[in-house]
Parts: structure tokens; sequence; C-alpha cells
């Protein structure tokens, strides 16, 4: 039996009794997390810091050291989202439906935890507490893989996770963490099939894609996130051009690491000339570096870099943009279809008919009307933390929630029918 397997025998074993414990204990766990968060800040922090001056000697980028750093005020953030799970209500139980068959059957539909649930995920630490407590709310165990370059942090939250769990009565194992960050490792991980339910990966387009070629396990996709806004012809007045740089720039800048900022810009060739001086000049407040077509660089000129096939298709999680200038909607939802992942997307228009065709035609988890991108998250959306954003259509889409860390079971009950 090789480490993974280990690790993930516990998970396994340790998930009827999550499975049957009350939402009581469930809020109390939590709460001791939030609670040891807290008070262990200092600890944090130092942990953290191991991994950023490693990641400086690597040459990580500033915008991906940002994703890796904690802080004060990020760890209490961590801790007021495990609180507010708290306030969710417990998915396990819920009736989804019921009937009464002629022959006197009680059916119901109920909800149900996955089992034993196995995240592999990269430079961000606060999806390491966010996964762990997300699932345990919804009665799961976890087997958690971080990458490397947060190997310290992440060990520190899942050691006051697990410990935390422990005094609430919860099995300890229902929290763990993969320590040995070799490919080898997560290969293995991705082959336990009889241990773990469902993979879930987060990250890049790399990390998911190399998980769903590798892996033998049932994987719901999420993440990646080469998401784009298309300002249509229709803005009939200053205001109108002024929302749509508003809204590319909080789409690009307000945070470029993560994975509901846009990579991609498309604009009509009827506005092109009074907006894209317009972006380009509240881009540069962040110094965002500018690829575009012929035609863009006939606007801006010699400050936009030549794009290219890869670059349109490129999630850059950084401080660059791609831009393209088009000739109608339908090329715009053609370049949008060819390089999206499906994640979030945009139109900026006072259109209706434009608006609507957008959002029916454009294939993505979330597509806005008017709106920036950086509000597909569970928190905007009201479900709480989320454990990700799947860009797939099976079991679960979008931002997934408790709900979506369920299954269903269903409970008949007769007295004495048979068939």
């Amino acid at each position: 039996m090789n480490y993974a397997q280990t690790l993930g025998e516990k998970s396994k074993a340790a998930a009827p009794k999550m499975a049957a414990a009350s939402p009581k204990m469930k809020n109390e766990a939590l709460r001791k997390i939030a609670e040891a968060l807290i008070a262990k800040k200092d600890e944090i922090i130092s942990a953290n810091a191991l991994d950023l001056k490693a990641a400086e000697e690597n040459g990580m980028t500033a915008s991906l050291q940002d994703r890796l750093r904690l802080t004060n005020a990020r760890i209490e953030d961590m801790a007021k989202a495990v609180t507010e799970l708290i306030a969710m209500d417990d998915p396990i139980g819920s009736v989804v439906q019921g009937s009464m068959r002629p022959n006197g059957l009680r059916i119901m539909k109920t909800r149900v935890p996955l089992g034993s649930i196995g995240i592999i995920f990269e430079s961000r630490p606060n999806v390491t507490v966010d996964a762990a407590t997300l699932c345990l709310k919804a009665g799961n165990t976890v087997l958690l893989r971080g990458g490397k370059e947060a190997i310290h942090s992440n060990m520190c939250l899942t050691n006051i996770m697990r410990e935390a769990a422990e005094k609430a009565g919860l099995p300890i194992d229902c929290i763990q963490l993969i320590e040995d960050t070799s490919r080898e490792t997560a290969a293995d991980m991705m082959k336990l099939n009889g241990y773990l339910d469902v993979l879930i990966p987060r990250g890049g387009a790399g990390l998911i894609q190399a998980v769903v070629k590798q892996a033998t396990v049932p994987v719901i996709e999420t993440g990646a996130g080469n998401c784009h806004v298309y300002i249509d012809k229709c803005l009939p007045c200053d205001e109108d051009y002024a929302m749509a740089v508003n809204i590319v720039d909080n789409a690009k800048t307000q945070r470029p690491s993560v994975c509901n900022a846009i990579e991609g810009l498309v604009v009509h060739e009827a506005v092109a000339e009074k907006v894209l001086p317009m972006v380009k000049s509240a881009l540069d407040a962040h110094d965002v570096v500018i690829y575009g077509d012929e035609k863009t660089a006939a606007i801006l000129g010699k400050c936009v870099l030549p794009v290219t096939e890869e670059i349109y298709d490129t999630e850059f999680n950084d401080y660059k943009i791609s831009v393209k200038v088009v000739s109608s909607i339908d090329e715009a939802l053609s370049h949008i279809a060819r390089y999206s992942t499906k994640h979030s997307e945009c139109i900026i228009t006072k259109d209706l008919d434009a608006a609507m065709r957008f959002q029916k035609e454009v294939d993505a988890a979330a597509v806005y009307v008017n709106a920036s991108t950086r509000f597909t998250d569970g928190g905007e959306f009201g479900f709480g933390a989320e454990i990700g954003i799947s860009t797939q259509k099976l079991h679960a889409r979008g931002p997934m929630g408790l709900n979506e860390l369920t299954t269903v079971k269903y409970l008949i009950e007769g007295n004495g029918q048979i068939r």
C-alpha cells in the first residue's frame, strides 16, 4: 500500500462517522476551527513566510505571490468565512422531493454526503480552509493535496483544523493533507478508486487537464478561467462608455490572479476607436500589458504587442490582456466560443436583443450583461463559501457550494408491499 492509499483508507474509514454527524457537532467543529485560526495567526504567518521566501527565490511572479500570501486580514477573512458556514442550512437529510405511489410506497429523495472527497489545488492556501470546512459542513471527509509552493502554510492550517475537529468530537481523519508534493504521489491520488468517491482539481488549465486525463476516480472540473468581456456597438451615451471601462478595469485588475478575472477583451469596431483609448488609460494605472490584433494596434499604437493564437488561448493570471476588434456580434461569439474555458463571459450593451442572444448562445457557467465577471463566486451569489467554479455540465455547474458537495439517496417506506 503506497502513501496515498494509506491516507485514502483513513479518509474512507472516517466517512461513515462524518455522514452520521449531527449538524450541532459539525457546527461546533467549525466554530473551533474559526477560533483556532485567529488564535494561531502568528503561527500561520510564520509558516506562510517560509513559502513566500521560497517563492521569491524561485522567481514566482508578483501576482502569484499575492495568491500565496497570508496576512492578518486574510486569515481573519478565512475565519469569518468558516463562521458564516455555521449559519448556513445543513443540506444533509433535507428532502429534495417526495411522492406517494398508488401502492402505498412512500418515496423520499434526500441529500446525503458525497463521501470521501479528494481535492488537488495550487498555490492559494485559503483553499485549504475553504475546501476542508465546506466538505466538513456537508458531512464529507476530505483528502487535500496542495502545491509544493504552499506546503508549509498548508501543513500548518491542516494541523490546526484537524485538532479543532477532533476536539468537537469528529474523527481527526475527516481532514487530511498529502504532505508529499511529488508528481508520483499526485498520480497515486488520482487512482484512489475505492477510497475516494470524487476528485476535484482547483487551479489553472494545466492542472485541471492533467487530472482529467490521468485520473481514474470520477472528476469534477473546476477553475480554469479564460474569461472575456465583449463591448458591443450599442453604447448610446458617455455613461455607457464609462460603464464599459469600469467593468473591464474591475474584471482585469481588481485581482488578476483569480479564475473569474478576464483575460480577453473583444470590442465591436463601431465603438473601438472611442472606447479602446479609454480602456487603455484605465489599464495603464496598473501597467497592464496589452496584446492585440492589427485593428487594435492601429488604434492604440506601438504599446500593443502582437497577439497570437497561443496568447488568445492563455489564462494569464497576471496584468496582461488580449484584445480582438470584431465587425459583428457573430464574430465576437465565434471568438469567445473558440477560446473560452466556459467559466464566465460578459457582454456590455444597451441592446436588449444582443444581450439576450449573448446569454443564450454563450456556453459558460456564468454569462453576464453589464456586470463584472468578478462576481462569479459562491459568496457573491449568496451560496456562502465555495469549493470552486465547476466548468463542466454533469452534477454541478458554476459556484460549488454545500449542495454541490452532496448526492442523493432514495428512502422508501412501505407496509409490506411486494412486486
